[in-house]
Order: C-alpha cells, then sequence, then structure tokens
C-alpha cells in the first residue's frame, strides 16, 4: 500500500507532488502540509498532528471533503511528521513517500532527515523528496539505486560509521571501505552504469539521487 505525507516545510516541485498524492492509496498530511494539499487542490484522508497550523476555514474545508483528524496535544514529545509517519506504518503501508520534509526551520529539516531511522519504519519503503531529489536510507545489506547514467548520488553515513561499503556502477568505486560520520567524503558521487547499487556491512547510509548533473545544484 502506498502512502503520501505532506509535510509543512517547502514543496518545490508541485507536479511532481501531484503525481506523488494520485499514485498513492492513501495521502495524510503532517499538521500543516494540509495547507499545501489544499493549494494543490489535493484533499488528505488523514490529517495527524496539533493542528496549530490550520485556521477554521481550513478546517472546515477539510472536513467538507471528508478528512480524518487525528489531534495531539501541542506539547508533545514527537514532531507533527513523527506522529504522521507512524500513523502511515501503523495503516500497514509497504511505501512512504514525503513531502514538503526540508526547508524552513533548519533543525527541522535535520529532524525530518532522522525519521527515515525510525524503528517502527523497518521494511517499509520510505522516499523524502525535495524538488526532483530523492533520499532513502539504506540498511545492511544494502539496495539498488534508482537512477540513470550522469544522474548524482551522495552516500552519507547517519548516526556513526558506515562499514564495508562496496558500490556497483559509480564513477567513484568504494570496495569494502568505510565512510565515516562526519566527513563528506561521500557526496558528489555520479552513476556511471545501468545497474547502481551500494551494499554495506553496518550502519545506516542516507543516499540521495539528484537527476542530471549536479553541477547545477
Amino acid at each position: 500500500m502506498r502512502a503520501a505525507i505532506f509535510a509543512n516545510g517547502v514543496i518545490e516541485n508541485a507536479e511532481r507532488a501531484k503525481q506523488a498524492a494520485k499514485n498513492a492509496h492513501l495521502v495524510l498530511a503532517a499538521n500543516g502540509g494540509a495547507i499545501h494539499c489544499l493549494r494543490l487542490g489535493i484533499t488528505p484522508a488523514v490529517v495527524v498532528g496539533d493542528l496549530d497550523s490550520l485556521d477554521e476555514s481550513d478546517r472546515q474545508t477539510l472536513e467538507v471533503g471528508g478528512t480524518e483528524f487525528i489531534t495531539h496535544p501541542r506539547d508533545k514529545d514527537q514532531t507533527d511528521l513523527e506522529l504522521a509517519l507512524l500513523t502511515g506504518a501503523a495503516r500497514d503501508a509497504s511505501q512512504i513517500t514525503v513531502l514538503g520534509a526540508m526547508g524552513g526551520r533548519l533543525d527541522m529539516t535535520i529532524a525530518n532527515v532522522q525519521l527515515l531511522a525510525l524503528p517502527e519504519l523497518n521494511g517499509i519503503q520510505v522516499e523524502l523528496w525535495h524538488g526532483d531529489q530523492t533520499a532513502i536510507l539504506v540498511q545492511p545489506p544494502g539496495d539498488r539505486i534508482v537512477g540513470s547514467t550522469g544522474d548524482g548520488i551522495s552516500l552519507i553515513p547517519i548516526g556513526g560509521q558506515v562499514r564495508d561499503i562496496t558500490t556497483q556502477d559509480l564513477q567513484f568505486e568504494l570496495t569494502d571501505e568505510t565512510l565515516d560520520f562526519g566527513p563528506a567524503r561521500g557526496v558528489s558521487n555520479v552513476i556511471s552504469g545501468p545497474n547502481p547499487r551500494v551494499q554495506l556491512g553496518s550502519g545506516e547510509l542516507l543516499v540521495v539521487h539528484t537527476p542530471g548533473s549536479l553541477s547545477r545544484v
């Protein structure tokens, strides 16, 4: 089951966001992400969070469209996007696309990326979309990389050292190597063949795909 979640950050590619919603079986909004949905002509099935970003008019519009509200207190340990991700997982999503998780507050952007490591998301294919870029979290034993020859790929350790990394069909190959948390060695690689993939023995690797040349980013 495919789910799309709209967060309250920046939506840079409206058409891609609309396509994600169209392809989803379930559309959720994390609090103010519902405003993105309304502006894009999308009615989310569920809005999750403390709802402090929605005015009465927006809420009434959503209610008329049949949106379900899952309301949480403003003083809570989880962010609204975290609660939306947990809701998607609880409703048996096998794939989740997240829109609007980047931009705006730097602290929220960093926290949103780290949400990919939630244990409740293990076994679920989760992608963060920002403009035409896509970020996924790769855990052992690894995964294929979706992209075309010439596209940019960055491999960024999350939460600590990543060991025994071996890549295939990337311009700068790694063979049983280690990427440390902190240095930017894995940034700005390029797909060089038809079957790109990354294997790893331990740790978690954020893989960011950028269509086309990285020189324009």
